[in-house]
């Protein structure tokens, strides 16, 4: 087995150690250009000693761009000195700069384009509304070329390898499909894979020192992807590349969230390395030491990650010198790094601000006190603001952290203990190493008493559910699954917003054991805020089970059972017609606002000092503002900590 420092050769280039940064975007592009902070990203990503960075989001064709403009676009002249850049970026901190060229072929992603969308054949992507133009012999020439001329801007700007992007779906991968490509020379996989074979040779002709890799990936196979047995099929054809990137999933599934708790590559290992002698990278879902040596272990000589460079660009020196408690771990949320609003972020990493560097924007309440003498600063509440402020300050000052309840994390514990949602148990075991050296206090509310002496308070007492009367409420159930009996039948009001309370009550319910479950929602659809990847994954989840969906529904009444034998009524209303319908069941759950708890009346009694109030005690929202605010706190305290604060 390889260790994880041991160096590699691909083709000309010496690898440092077995650790890539695989491919993903900056979003600092506008226009189809690199912006100003895309390659102090693409620095800070490689000063973390990855051995190699595939910088992606680049595309090689104008009808494969998009009308936002927020990929690259490599075919054009000017877009080679922000390559420059990023190229340069990377190589100044020690790792190879890679650059992956797509062409998305008959996918859109969702957004809108300029021009019309290509496919070797006209099959419609399940993803989009309609089918591709059949691509004439012309357009693959042209198409070509373009890879060509993309692949000759990356090597002018300082590209040591481009990686070409056959893999998720898009058009490279639609072409090495039965399902998406019906071509005459189409009918066995040496007739799909001639494209790629095309390229290398047109590639290697115009740069011919550019080390040249492809992605392939399983998954999808009913419709532009291969199983395992398809992709073993196919590597031996592709031995004239430097190296192999194997990854997994087609668009909506690639970029799996905390759901998938094992690779999916893992258990292909000794099937891959058999079928190919080039080097082999594999990716997707890689997370921690132990399956990345495992993945060492059966046969890969390198390990890929992308989400977890995003969440602490440190990880591949955290790991190569053993430290791996001290890795901030990608819960694979995919709430902020898939969404690029305004450019990459990440939900867990307050240092990724827009722009590529930077802190994340963040307004903690700040009140109009000065700060008493000395160093001492107490935090009350443990959850994700309250325990990003004590890894911050408690290197530097005497901190004493006071939770009212048993354990750390707040709500962040309560949604660890969702199904499927254990991700967030990750970042609390993170916290639970680092914040050491403060003084936890558990099972300890917080009084004007306790608080004497401090020179600064933040308060981070987070937010409660609101109650509906005859109901448990979503957090309840989460909690403790034993409020839902086997066989219990089982309304859920969700709130309408679409997110992971009421699909962490209506999975709950399910893993207790419940006979059926009926989901009321005020809106047209059920989880429609979260990421569209865990929809995916979720609507998988939920086939099969007794789950039935009634939108368009308005809670009106509930009448409670009198008894304990007896049901409970609920009545709704149709927000489109009117009219009134009644339901009974066992269980009734809502999903109720979250509002903060009360801190006005501490802060009346509060002795002399500054005062902070941050995260869901001023503002219920999502965890990446608990801990920017978090973040922030801290840093109020520690570059000014005299400064006499706003009113």
């Amino acid at each position: 087995m390889a260790t994880l420092s041991a160096p590699l050769r691909i083709g000309a280039l010496r690898l440092a150690n077995r650790l890539v940064a695989t491919a993903h975007g900056s979003g600092a592009v506008a226009g189809g250009l690199a912006q100003p902070g895309d390659d102090e990203y693409w620095r800070r990503c490689a000063a973390g000693g990855a051995a190699m960075v595939i910088a992606g989001g680049t595309v090689v064709s104008p009808e494969s761009t998009n009308r936002i403009g927020n990929t690259t676009e490599a075919w054009r002249p000017e877009a080679v000195p922000g390559l420059s850049k990023r190229a340069a970026a990377i190589a100044q901190e020690g790792s190879i700069p890679v650059c992956q060229l797509v062409h998305l072929g008959r996918e859109t992603l969702g957004a809108e384009i300029w021009g019309h969308p290509i496919g070797p054949s006209a099959i419609r992507s399940p993803r989009e509304p309609v089918r591709a133009r059949t691509m004439t012999e012309a357009d693959i020439d042209r198409v070509v070329d373009d890879f060509v001329v993309s692949a000759r801007h990356a090597a002018e700007a300082g590209f040591a390898a481009v990686e070409l992007h056959a893999a998720h779906g898009y058009l490279l991968a639609q072409f090495l499909s039965a399902a998406s490509n019906q071509r005459a020379d189409a009918d066995t996989i040496a007739g799909r894979v001639r494209i790629l074979h095309r390229l290398h040779a047109a590639i290697t002709d115009a740069c011919a020192d550019l080390v040249l890799g492809v992605r392939v990936s399983i998954d999808g196979a009913e419709e532009a992807g291969l199983d395992i047995d398809g992709l073993c099929e196919l590597l031996p054809l592709l031995e004239m590349f430097d190296y192999l990137n194997v990854t997994a999933g087609v668009r909506t599934t690639y970029v799996r969230d905390m759901a998938t708790d094992v690779p999916p590559l893992l258990t292909h290992g000794a099937r891959l390395r058999a079928a190919t002698t080039r080097p082999l990278l594999v990716s997707q879902a890689f997370r921690s030491r132990s399956d990345i040596e495992s993945a060492l272990d059966a046969g890969a000589d390198l390990v890929g990650m992308a989400r977890p460079f995003i969440a602490d660009p440190q990880i591949a020196e955290k790991l190569l010198r053993g430290d791996d408690a001290a890795i901030r771990p990608c819960v694979s949320c995919n709430e902020d790094c898939r969404t690029f609003t305004p450019a990459l972020l990440c939900s867990v990493n307050p240092d990724l601000g827009p722009g590529g560097s930077g802190d994340r924007p963040a307004t903690p309440l700040r009140l109009g006190r000065r700060p008493g003498p000395g160093n001492r600063v107490a935090i009350i509440g443990a959850g994700p603001a309250g325990l990003e402020a004590t890894l911050r300050l408690a290197p530097t000052h005497d901190v004493t952290l006071f939770e009212a309840g048993a354990y750390i994390g707040g709500q962040l514990r309560t949604a660890a203990q969702a199904p499927h949602r254990d991700g967030w148990a990750r970042l609390l075991r993170f916290y639970q190493a680092n914040i050491g050296a403060a003084t936890l206090k558990l099972e300890h509310s917080a009084r004007p008493a306790d608080l004497d002496g401090f020179s600064e308070i933040i308060i981070a007492t987070g937010a409660t559910e609101m109650s509906t009367e005859g109901a448990f409420c979503a957090t309840e159930v989460i909690l403790e699954r034993d409020r839902i009996g086997p066989g219990c039948r089982v309304v859920v009001a969700d709130d309408g917003f679409g997110y992971w309370a009421g699909v962490g009550a209506v999975e709950s319910a399910l893993a207790a054991g419940a006979a059926e479950v009926t989901v009321l929602v005020p809106g047209p659809a059920f989880a429609a805020s979260i990421p569209v990847e865990s929809r995916v994954q979720l609507r998988k989840r939920l086939a099969g089970h007794p789950v039935t969906f009634v939108v368009e529904a308005a809670l009106v009444e509930v009448t409670p059972a009198p008894e304990a034998t007896a049901q409970t009524i609920v009545t709704y209303r149709s927000i489109l017609s009117g009219s009134t319908s009644q339901l009974s069941c066992d269980r009734f759950i809502a999903v109720g606002e979250r509002v903060a708890r009360d801190w006005q009346s501490l802060m009346q009694e509060l002795p002399h000092a500054r005062i902070q109030v941050i995260g869901d005690a001023a503002v219920p929202r999502r965890v990446a503002h608990a801990i920017t605010e978090g973040y922030a706190a801290a840093e109020t305290i520690t570059s000014s900590p005299h400064a006499i604060t706003a009113a």
